[in-house]
């Protein structure tokens, strides 16, 4: 019984999955569409078709790196609710450099570029770091309510001191060609920065796996007084996991700049920051699985639109779908959270009966 439950535990992900595709499917049916000609609407056009995978791609960039920048804080037990905003600001400050700062070199340019955005996003994140570590305050409403001032904070920017001259909507001038970040399938959206976030997952996987950092995280995330007494600053990792998730998600803003749209518009993100948490939880906090749970999640995005077209379904199935896969997930991780705790109950029940069937033997002797 226990093997069995451990499977199911670490299937969960592919389980709350097929749970979402079946009441999804009855959604298809509600609607007097098919839903294997649906699903298979779907699938075809996000990855088999050659358009449709390029929209697959660029979708799962900033999906993968807002994915990584909840998965890192939540290895030391923190919720990074906040990557929505740092992608706001870490794509204003790229832009700035980049419409700023001429006469570089292309490729110093577009590090300069990376490293400003990273920057903004780390410093954005800073804010409930400190916060978190020094004041203990939660580091859920921070993050939460940081994403509001971010995107504000951006349509005041576009709107006005960098709004281009005569535009009809808030956005900022274009950036130059030579800043363009390059494409990985000719005459598509789909660009290298996805090649980043892939790059940036094996790291953070072999960081957790094989340096003592993923360890300390996880003992800080496990038992904070054990930590201490361990020599462990506590405070130190709540800044590092912010301020690098925060480095993370500011990338994720940058690229959509230099990869997608070439300057920054007001409300750019299509809610990437919080459907990272979706990839997070999905991925079980594996960067490895984050890659895969980001590419079906934008997957899901890219043949939207397709299924919509052929089938004539509204994408807010697909919206139905993710909040599905969501809420299995919560479930899973509730029943795994309760058996845990149920175990832990029968363990000490059986430890306190072998005290006392030791005690009485010690008596009777």
């Amino acid at each position: 019984m226990t093997r069995f439950l451990s499977l199911v535990f670490l299937l969960r992900g592919l389980l709350a999955v097929f749970a979402a595709l079946l009441i999804g499917s009855v959604l298809i049916l509600a609607a007097g569409a098919d839903p294997l000609t649906a699903y298979g609407t779907l699938f075809q056009g996000a990855f088999l078709d050659y358009w449709g995978f390029a929209t697959t791609l660029q979708i799962m960039s900033p999906l993968l790196l807002a994915g990584l920048a909840v998965v890192l804080p939540l290895r030391a037990g923190l919720f990074n609710i906040g990557a929505e905003g740092q992608i706001y600001i870490g794509a204003l400050f790229a832009t700035v450099i980049a419409l700023y700062v001429p006469g570089l070199p292309g490729p110093l340019h577009i590090l300069l570029c990376s490293f400003a955005g990273a920057l903004g996003g780390a410093l954005w994140a800073l804010i409930p770091a400190l916060l978190k570590a020094y004041r203990r305050i939660n580091e859920i409403i921070v993050t939460l309510l940081l994403n509001f001032v971010a995107l504000h904070f951006v349509s005041f920017m576009v709107g006005g001191p960098m709004m281009e001259p005569g535009a009809p909507y808030p956005y900022s001038p274009e950036i130059p060609e030579s800043l363009f970040l390059p494409h990985l399938l000719p005459r598509t959206d789909a660009h290298a920065g996805v090649l980043v976030g892939v790059v940036i997952a094996l790291v953070m996987f072999a960081v957790f796996h094989r340096g003592t950092f993923g360890f300390s995280l996880d003992t800080v995330a496990r038992n904070p007084d054990a930590a201490r007494y361990a020599g462990i600053s506590v405070e130190r990792h709540i800044i590092v996991a912010f301020l690098v998730a925060g480095a993370i998600a500011g990338l994720a803003g940058t690229f959509e700049v230099l990869g997608h749209r070439y300057r920054l518009f007001h409300a750019f993100s299509q809610g990437y920051g919080y459907d990272g948490i979706v990839v997070a939880f999905l991925a079980g906090l594996s960067p490895l699985l984050a890659i895969v749970s980001a590419l079906f999640l934008a997957g899901l995005r890219a043949g939207a639109s397709i299924m919509q077209r052929a089938v004539g379904i509204e994408t807010t199935v697909i919206e139905a779908i993710q909040g599905l896969v969501i809420l299995f997930v919560a479930v899973s991780l509730a029943f795994r959270y309760r058996a845990t705790e149920v175990g832990r109950a029968l363990r000490r029940r059986q430890e306190v009966e072998r005290a006392l069937d030791a005690e009485s033997e010690e008596r009777e002797s």
